[in-house]
C-alpha cells in the first residue's frame, strides 16, 4: 500500500502534468489535456455463469491495445471500498497462477462490483460503505439517494453472493 507522502508525489506530479498546457503552465489559456480514453473502461469478459463472453473480451482487448503506454496494470475499482481484502486476494490468485479458485472469486465480485459501478453509481457504493461499517455519507447534489426498491436491489446483489 503506497504512504501519504508516495501519494502526494503522484497527486502533485499528476496535477502539474495535467494542468500544463501548449505554451507553458496552465495560465488559463491555450489548449486543455483531455484525459479521456487514456484509462478506457473495461468489463468483466465472463457471464455470471462463468461462460466467457468473447464479444466483451474482444472489446477490451481492442481498448486495452490503444492504451499509449506500457505495462499499465490494475483497475479502479469501487468494490475494493467494501471489499478491498476480497479484490486484494484476487489479484493475489491470479498472480500466483490459481485461475480456478481466481474465477469462483471473480463470479462473486462481479454482480456487487456492477451494482457500485455502473447500476447504482456512487449513491450505491455510499450505501454499502454504510452497510459495512464505513461512512459512505449522504449524496451531494445533484445526485440521489436510493429509492427503497434500488436499495433492495444493491442489498440483493451482496446478499446473493454471500457478502452481506
Amino acid at each position: 500500500m503506497l504512504g501519504p507522502r508516495v501519494w502526494f508525489s503522484v497527486r502533485q506530479g499528476l496535477s502539474r502534468g495535467l494542468s500544463r498546457n501548449v505554451g507553458g503552465w496552465a495560465s488559463g489559456e491555450g489548449r486543455k489535456v483531455d484525459i479521456a480514453g487514456i484509462y478506457p473502461a473495461v468489463t468483466t469478459p465472463f457471464t455470471a455463469t462463468a461462460e466467457v463472453d468473447y464479444g466483451k473480451l474482444e472489446e477490451n482487448l481492442h481498448k486495452l491495445g490503444n492504451i499509449p503506454f506500457r505495462g499499465a496494470v490494475g483497475g479502479v475499482c469501487a468494490l475494493a471500498n467494501v471489499l478491498g481484502a476480497q479484490v486484494c486476494q484476487l489479484e493475489r490468485l491470479c498472480l500466483t497462477g490459481q485461475w480456478e479458485e481466481a474465477q469462483k472469486l471473480q463470479l462473486r465480485l462481479i454482480e456487487p462490483n456492477t451494482a457500485v459501478t455502473r447500476r447504482f453509481g456512487i449513491s450505491g457504493l455510499k450505501k454499502t460503505m454504510d452497510w459495512f461499517g464505513y461512512y459512505g455519507g449522504p449524496c451531494r447534489a445533484p445526485l440521489q439517494e436510493l429509492s427503497p426498491a434500488e436499495e433492495e436491489a444493491l442489498h440483493l446483489a451482496f446478499t446473493s453472493n454471500g457478502w452481506l
